[in-house]
């Protein structure tokens, strides 16, 4: 079954399409051709306020590959006044009234990269450029740009909520470990003191909240929304009745684990434990409830015995816990804490075993909720929001965007559009788990579709829109080049498995690696009239992509420009383990592959790969 599908029974379980709210009252507006970025535009849309304001660290595009024009446009759609704050000199509150007082939130991000990625080299030394400015000029965002924001809006009106996202705030929602500071540092809600933090792609969530807001829903109310993150110091007024919070000792090994190799193991279950045994524990727990027990978390302290939960936990809890295994609550009323900030931060096995745990709970339909103390304050992490449909995807695809630049920018150049301005995004995810890499975390392994009809759309809108379309299309792709409309074979597989990837160490018998989807969506973007050629710049996944010679055909023979570029990231074995990657035999079958097709089509084309220096697991002398 699909992963369309399967989100598609989501809705059934109460899920609401992004496209069935009810509009907010000021859709009686027409869409904004941008998002204003002053209190003159307001005033020439008719205008008196903003019902939420967002602040990025990025110069405003009104383009979907921009994570602000996105957030903004979906919300505009569903009724609201959106303004934008874009690059505001945060040395002051000043810069951040320019709209005036948003009548429901603000929403903060520091923009389509992490602000410190953005601003140091892997040296620590400032980068001389900023493609997502201006003239692709530097200095224009500040160090953990997420934070300063967030403190610079509560400065500016303290009374209006705020809500956190983009990836700086997606990946830093626990306690981190910070490459720059080389600390570890607490969680980026405890630092912004924003009032929700909504992780991953947040267009569910930021819906839910924003509509709950603005019908005067208070933040308590909204607990138990998925993809989001927030701070308490009375979990139990959060948490519902019936939640059960067990140790992460409870559920994976802390310290080395083994490689988990078939995608039926689960890591909280002790030896050979399948699905269908994991079935039983939870079908033993019917009508269980535990007595009140105390509750030792790596030799934390207890939870406060006020808290009026009920309390499951191993007897004489050590690192080695899962020996003792007992049965375990249903996954939908657990909760799993964490060890707390104090212990992780000077602790490396358990700061790995915390992070470990952040990564396999991360499938939408297995995953539990996550708590993890600082000090006296909880903070707590819901399960990650349930994938897009291929309709919503379509739909937000689909939104009114500009595709330009904001035009008070006149005539200076914005890199990071000029990259992406010809190319079209196609899918969301990446089910390949790499450890140096953010997507899956960041969007989740389920790749999420847009249908045909809405790419080539798209690609008819830039042929029909674009002054600099000159008949090339730079890139058909998203994460990753090939994984659109791949998926698991059985949607009972796909909601109990937890492996971190689908294809290390090998690709797993249940993903289904048919790529004709692809073949035929390149096949017609290339009829489109006036389209001249369709170059493929994603990311490509060559140890999929050599399943489907069909494929590899035709991206060779139509859809290279003379050169391909490939990441093997590694030659050696002991680091490519290290990075979840395959061995170079898959890329010596992929470039055997590639040189027969490119001779059969008369082309003389080349592969770059590309290398990752100084991973983790190499030496001076050998790898």
């Amino acid at each position: 079954m699909s992963a369309e599908t399967i989100a598609n029974k989501a809705f059934k379980q109460g899920t609401k399409a992004l496209f069935d709210y009810d509009k907010h009252w000021a859709s009686c507006f027409e869409p904004a051709p941008f998002l204003p970025m002053s209190r003159a535009e307001m005033d020439a849309l008719g205008w008196d306020a903003c019902d939420v304001i967002i602040v990025s660290g990025d110069a405003y595009v009104d383009h979907p590959s921009f994570g602000m024009a996105i957030i903004g446009r979906l919300l505009e759609s569903q009724g609201f006044r959106v303004g934008i704050i874009a690059q505001p000199d945060w040395t002051s509150k000043d810069a951040f009234m320019t709209l005036g007082k948003p009548t429901i939130a603000w929403g903060v991000t520091a923009g389509n990269m992490d602000s410190m990625i953005n601003r140091y080299t892997a040296d620590r030394r400032i980068r001389s450029d900023d493609a997502y400015s201006p003239d692709n000029a530097p200095d224009k965002r500040p160090d953990r740009a997420a934070v300063v924001y967030s403190q610079r809006c509560r400065e500016a009106y303290p009374d209006v909520p705020i809500i956190l996202g983009g990836i700086e705030g997606s990946l830093r929602r626990i306690a981190h470990y910070d490459y720059w500071s080389d600390k570890v540092r607490r969680s980026i809600l405890m630092d912004s003191r924003a009032d929700i933090l909504l992780y991953g792609n947040a267009e569910r969530a930021i819906v839910d909240v924003v509509h709950a807001l603005a019908k005067g829903y208070r933040f308590e109310d909204l607990a138990k929304v998925r993809g989001t993150a927030y701070l308490s110091t009375q979990t139990k007024k959060h948490w519902q009745r019936d939640m059960i919070e067990i140790a992460s000792n409870d559920v994976d090994t802390v310290g080395r684990v083994d490689p988990i190799i078939n995608p039926y193991v689960m890591m909280e279950d002790v030896g050979d434990c399948h699905i269908e045994q994991e079935k039983t524990l939870e079908s033993q727990y019917k009508g269980f409830v535990a007595d009140k027990v105390e509750h030792k978390v790596l030799n934390a302290d207890k939870v406060a015995e006020s808290q009026d939960i009920q309390v499951v936990n191993l007897k004489d809890l050590n690192k080695n816990a899962l020996k003792h295994k007992r049965p375990l609550p249903p996954r939908d009323k657990t909760v799993i804490r964490l060890p707390d900030f104090e212990q992780v931060k000077s602790d490396p096995v358990l700061y790995a075993h915390a992070n470990r745990i952040l990564h396999l709970e991360t499938n939408p339909h297995n995953a539990r909720a996550l708590v993890q103390k600082h000090g006296d304050i909880d903070v707590w992490l819901n399960p990650p929001p349930i994938p897009l449909t291929m309709e919503e995807m379509d739909y937000i695809f689909d939104l009114p965007y500009a595709r330009l630049p904001h035009p008070s920018y006149g005539n200076a150049r914005i890199p990071a559009y000029d990259m992406i301005k010809l190319s079209v995004n196609i899918m969301r995810g990446c089910f390949g788990g790499c450890t140096f890499c953010s997507i899956t975390e960041h969007e989740g392994r389920i790749i999420q579709n847009r249908s045909e009809e809405s790419i080539l759309g798209e690609i008819k809108k830039i042929r029909d829109t674009e002054p600099s379309f000159t008949g090339v299309i730079s890139d058909l792709g998203g994460p990753t080049a090939n994984m659109y409309r791949l998926h698991c074979k059985d949607d009972a597989i796909e909601k109990n498995c937890r492996k971190p990837s689908c294809v290390y160490p090998d690709i797993c018998d249940n993903l289904l690696t048919d790529h004709s989807h692809l073949t035929q969506l390149y096949r017609k973007a290339r009829d489109i009239k006036g389209v001249k050629k369709i170059l493929i710049a994603s990311g490509l996944r060559y140890d999929l992509a050599v399943k489907d010679p069909e494929y590899v055909k035709e991206l060779v023979t139509h859809h290279v420009g003379g050169y391909l570029k490939i990441a093997p990231e590694h030659s050696e074995t002991n680091v490519l383990s290290k990075m979840m990657k395959p061995g170079m035999g898959t890329y010596d079958t992929f470039k055997q592959m590639f040189d027969k097709y490119s001779r059969e089509a008369g082309k003389e084309q080349y592969l770059i790969p590309y290398f990752i220096a100084a991973h983790p697991g190499t030496s001076d002398t050998a790898c």
